[in-house]
């Protein structure tokens, strides 16, 4: 279990370092932060919401540089890491359920978890099904009678690659849900959950699959219509009037933790300090407001106990995606 983070570090309204401290490593001018996406989506909202709380509560020295590095669902930014910057102790790297699924299922060719080192999680963010205002469909149950009917009758769209955890999501929903042939089903890959938004907003596809937090503008807007969120329970205000689909009678959860990996070869102290960072970071008033803003659910993991979890994780998706037969 996570230990317990002393009263004085959740009281704080800023991040300080006590004076003497072990560890050599601090940060030198500006910082990266590479989004494996372009421009919207989950990895894009963890790096520039991380970097401008590093930059207000003073822990850098200058600015966390958001990059954008879109390609091969993560696969480009992952080899760049290793192969490119495997030694640089001012990058981190913003990765989440989806890149622990692309590892499970060998789709970064050569690469392993092993490579870099995991940094820690800063909340979970739950799956949803939704479609556009205008859709037909009001209930999760009225997607799935469709499916059952003809698995090929709805489309899907998500910011993950195909096989990816978006496309997961919806296996294991409609596969809960009773559905036959669910390889069936089709779905459209996207570099972002925005821009698989988009393609639902203009009509071109049914449904969309990703996340909440990439997704709550367009919902305050009133443009998607969320038919059900894969949470245990009902999510806090202003979110709570969107169902889950275990109420609706599904039994299928979908958490996506948010979080970052660094290189593989970087100092233990500098590892280091950015493990304390996001320990210090997660405990802030700050970061639980952007959560409480964005749906981000509690869960928080770093150091070596993330890299155990996340270990596990890919050992237990590999299973489920040879289940699924996505895999072999």
């Amino acid at each position: 279990m996570k230990k317990t983070i002393p009263m004085a570090w959740l009281a704080a309204t800023t991040l300080t370092f006590a004076a003497g401290s072990a560890l050599a490593f601090e940060p030198h001018g500006k910082v990266d932060c590479i989004a494996p996406s372009d421009p919207g989506g989950g990895w894009d909202f963890t790096c520039r919401s991380v970097g401008r709380l590093l930059e207000q509560q003073d822990i850098v020295p200058a600015s966390v540089q958001t990059t954008n590095m879109a390609g091969a669902g993560g696969g480009v930014a992952f080899a760049h890491t290793i192969s490119k910057r495997s030694t640089d102790d001012q990058l981190i790297v913003a990765a989440s359920t989806a890149t622990t699924t692309r590892l499970a299922q060998k789709q970064f060719p050569g690469m392993s978890a092993d490579m870099v080192k995991w940094v820690a999680a800063l909340g979970a963010d739950y799956g949803i099904i939704a479609v556009g205002k205008d859709s037909p469909y009001n209930s999760l149950n009225d997607l799935i009678a469709a499916l059952k009917k003809d698995p090929r009758s709805v489309s899907f769209a998500g910011g993950s690659a195909t096989g990816g955890w978006d496309h997961l999501k919806v296996l294991q929903t409609a596969e809960a849900a009773g559905v036959d042939k669910i390889k069936r089903i089709k779905y459209l890959s996207f570099n972002n959950g925005g821009e698989a938004i988009t393609q639902i907003l203009g009509g071109h596809i049914t449904a969309f699959t990703g996340d909440i937090s990439e997704s709550v503008g367009f919902i305050e807007s009133g443009d998607l219509k969320v038919l059900a969120v894969l949470s245990d329970e009902r999510l806090p205000e202003p979110l709570d009037n969107i169902p889950t689909a275990r109420e609706q009678g599904v039994d299928t959860v979908g958490a996506n933790w948010r979080g970052f990996y660094m290189p593989g070869k970087v100092s233990d102290d500098s590892y280091q300090w950015w493990v304390k960072t996001m320990d210090q970071l997660y405990a802030t008033d700050a970061w639980k407001s952007v959560m409480k803003q964005n749906g981000l659910m509690p869960f928080h993991l770093s150091g070596q106990e993330f890299s155990d979890y996340v270990h596990q994780q890919i050992k237990d998706i590999s299973t489920l995606s040879k289940e699924i037969g996505l895999t072999k």
